[in-house]
Parts: C-alpha cells; sequence; structure tokens
C-alpha cells in the first residue's frame, strides 16, 4: 500500500490535489487545511497517504504528518464515521484540536465540523477518549520521516522535485505537538496515569498554544496538584 508520495503539484481542486511522481499523476483527497498547506501547481510536496479500499472504488488520502494521519484512521472506526467526515474534522481542527478535544471530552468543538452530528460528535469523544494519551504522544514516530517506510511499513513513492531539487520533505510535527508529547512523557515519568496526564497537558496546551515544554509541564502540574 501506498504510504507516503513526494512529487509536483499538478492541480488543486476543491476537496483534493493531483502529485506528478515521475510523470504517474496520483489524485489525493485532502482536508481543506491540508491542502491550503500545499503550494501551488509546480511547486514541491509530500504527503503521508492512506489508501481507501472499497469494492466499487479507490481512493488515496493525504496528511502533512504522521499525527494527523493517526487520527483519521482512529476516526475512521467510529461507526458513522466515514472519510468525508474525517477530513471535515481534520480540517476544522487539525490533528492537535483533535486531540485536545477528545482529551478534554469537548464535542461541541467536533460537532462544529461541516456534516457530524451531536450524536456522532459525542460517540467520538466517548470511543477515543481512551486512545488519545498514545495518539498525542507519537512525537518519536516523526523520526521515520525522513526514511523510505512509513510508520506503518507502506510503501513509500518519492520522485526529484524540479530542477533536479532533493525530494521535498512532510512538515515537520509542530512545536506545540512536539511539546505535547515531552509533556506527557515528563509526567508518566513522574508517575501520573496516561489518562490524567492527558487530560491536564490538553487542557494547558489550550490554554496556551504556544507554550514550550518547561512550561507546558509547569501548568500541567498546577491543574493536577490537589485542590483544596
Amino acid at each position: 500500500m501506498i504510504g507516503k508520495l513526494a512529487g509536483q503539484v499538478d492541480y488543486k481542486a476543491e476537496d483534493h490535489v493531483l502529485i506528478d511522481v515521475r510523470g504517474v499523476g496520483y489524485l489525493v483527497y485532502c482536508s481543506e487545511r491540508t491542502l491550503s498547506a500545499l503550494p501551488e501547481p509546480g511547486g514541491a510536496a509530500a504527503l503521508y497517504t492512506e489508501l481507501l479500499v472499497r469494492e466499487d472504488i479507490l481512493q488515496l488520502f493525504g496528511f502533512t504528518t504522521l499525527l494527523e494521519k493517526e487520527w483519521h484512521r482512529l476516526l475512521m472506526t467510529v461507526q458513522g464515521v466515514g472519510a468525508k467526515a474525517s477530513m471535515a474534522i481534520l480540517g476544522s481542527l487539525g490533528a492537535e484540536g483533535v486531540g485536545r478535544a477528545i482529551t478534554l471530552g469537548d464535542w461541541t468543538a467536533i460537532k462544529a465540523a461541516k456534516g457530524v452530528g451531536p450524536k456522532t460528535a459525542q460517540r467520538i469523544v466517548n470511543e477515543l477518549k481512551d486512545k488519545a494519551p498514545g495518539v498525542m504522544a507519537l512525537g518519536g514516530t516523526m523520526q521515520m520521516a525522513m526514511g523510505t517506510v512509513s510508520a506503518d511499513g507502506d510503501a513509500v513513492i518519492d520522485a526529484p522535485a524540479a530542477g533536479g531539487a532533493p525530494a521535498p520533505q512532510p512538515q515537520p510535527q509542530s512545536t506545540s505537538a512536539a511539546a505535547q508529547s515531552e509533556a506527557l512523557s515528563a509526567l508518566g515519568n513522574l508517575g501520573y496515569g496516561p489518562g490524567e496526564a492527558a487530560s491536564a497537558v490538553a487542557q494547558a496546551a489550550n490554554d496556551a498554544p504556544e507554550a514550550e515544554t518547561p512550561a507546558l509541564i509547569r501548568a500541567a502540574l498546577k491543574l493536577l496538584a490537589p485542590k483544596g
């Protein structure tokens, strides 16, 4: 299965992009957020991909980070959530926003995505809240981005960029996501459980989105401190 594509943007449409990889065009469906991050036609781009296989169709979905791809996979496991709804949620909140909303039980944030109703939003939060800490701690897997195999062993297809330049690399994990991962690890080393640590880190990151790791750890510890 194709796990990553790297080539040139041929064209961008409302919900997909065509990436030229050594003369072969791959049509990849993306969220609005991902599409806006891609360059204009002729620019170099790289996407992690997930292949949806059905009896009557094969569709590639693209993501700028492994974190975003993993959330897409988990969202798709929830009853009533298809690829279109998953893309809408990720486009509305981003991978980090999805993690915070689910960890904090904020189903209204999930419901804000186009086509997602309140019952579906509540089901997403209820079914994925226990898995959120593991996904939020995915920072270390981003080291695989420089290799030839993705985190799940999927094949990688690369092509030289225009003018013989090296193939583009996917966007690295954001500072916020890396800080959350490091803060989770630190709290775990201090003896806090995954669930309570993830909830505190998510709340701290929500209060201060640009906080670096030390500040995030301090804020999370304050939230975890006994009250009274």
